[in-house]
């Protein structure tokens, strides 16, 4: 950890002194020709098997970060359990016009409107086969091109095109920078997305587990809806949550930038989010914590609330990769000082956190 804070310590003023999305390439760059930082062996106690992948500990990369599979390796070497690449459209896609990308230091949030900027399937297929001896969980988040006439065609697309080499799939729905894709929410489109989806599921040699990401801004009944719709096997897993497009409590100038919000103002609600589902849907489906967590006391009361993963990206902007060990091991030393496991202690607080919040900051 003292190392990962050294190198940090040293670029951050760099990084932060660049525009955020020049420095984010930069940080990518940097990491295609950067070592690891030593091994990445886990205590067993970290260990999660979840719809049929073993994941050596539950801390992942989200979304976002590597858009087009550079540095999954990279990323698995800090200390990651796993990590998810994309989103990837079928077609290369320039996103929305900069600046798309903004921080918001007084709040210790990020604020995107990148629209899903990716070049495509074809060059993050060539990246992931290249890597596909190196072992490792690496999912893929698959979306629709902005201009698609068949936008739940570019998903199947998705599906189609990484089944060999995606551990996992992740179809996102909510992110609010495509015009209308989170109308794919509701039940009876998402009903038919999810149904054509496993339909070409069934069709590929190798089927990986699929995860359906959903936006943190529902209301109670569409929450309801979403776990009717995902109930039974259409899906494997629910990510809680994208960004949000609410504006709550922030401090910065920069605030009322369009987008949507991550970081540590999106943590309250994304957590209460998780763990209505996790009461919805009865602990049947494993549900992957997201949005706001910044330390471990967050990460577990994410647990807390439902996760049996957690995914996390806008803290590395500025806690950097240190984040990861300390969040680790404040997971470890929690499930010490009250001698339970991480599935024991996953849930444990749902309904508290439903209805009064949660305890993390």
């Amino acid at each position: 950890m003292k190392l990962k804070r050294l190198v940090f310590s040293l670029a951050r003023p760099i990084l932060h002194g660049l525009d955020a999305e020049a420095a984010h390439g930069l940080t990518i760059r940097a990491l295609s020709m950067m070592p690891g930082f030593g091994p990445t062996t886990f205590d067993s106690r970290l260990a999660v098997t979840i719809f049929g992948l073993g994941f050596p500990n539950p801390l992942g990369l989200a979304a976002g970060f590597d858009k087009n599979a550079q540095v999954p390796d990279a990323m698995l070497r800090l200390g990651f359990g796993f990590t998810e690449v994309g989103t990837v459209t079928p077609k290369p896609q320039a996103g929305n016009p900069r600046p798309r990308l903004f921080r918001l230091a007084e709040d210790k949030a990020v604020i995107n409107r990148m629209g899903f900027n990716n070049e495509g399937h074809a060059a993050a297929l060539r990246r992931l086969r290249s890597r596909a001896a190196d072992g490792g969980i690496v999912g893929v988040n698959i979306g629709a091109n902005k201009d698609s006439e068949d936008r739940v065609g570019d998903y199947v697309k998705g599906i189609e095109a990484f089944s060999h080499l995606a551990s996992y799939f992740t179809v996102n729905i909510s992110s609010p920078n495509t015009p209308g894709l989170r109308a794919l929410q509701s039940r009876a489109e998402l009903d038919a997305l999810l149904a054509r989806l496993n339909e070409a599921r069934g069709q590929q040699a190798a089927k990986p587990p699929m995860l359906l990401k959903i936006a943190p801004d529902l209301r109670d009944d569409e929450l309801e809806d979403i776990a009717l719709s995902c109930a039974g096997g259409n899906v494997d897993g629910i990510i809680v949550s994208n960004t949000t497009l609410g504006r709550e409590g922030l401090r910065s100038p920069l605030a009322g930038e369009q987008g949507g919000l991550s970081g540590k103002p999106l943590f309250a609600l994304s957590t209460r989010q998780l763990a209505k589902l996790f009461l919805l849907t009865r602990g049947a489906i494993p549900l992957v914590g997201a949005g706001g967590i910044h330390d471990a006391v967050t990460a577990i009361a994410k647990i807390r609330a439902g996760a049996s993963l957690l995914q996390v990206y806008s803290a590395l902007v500025y806690k950097g990769p240190a984040l990861v060990d300390e969040i680790l091991g404040g997971i470890l030393a929690e499930l010490t000082r009250r001698n339970i496991s991480l599935s024991g202690l996953t849930g444990s607080e749902a309904e508290a956190i439903t209805h009064h919040g949660s305890s993390g900051t």
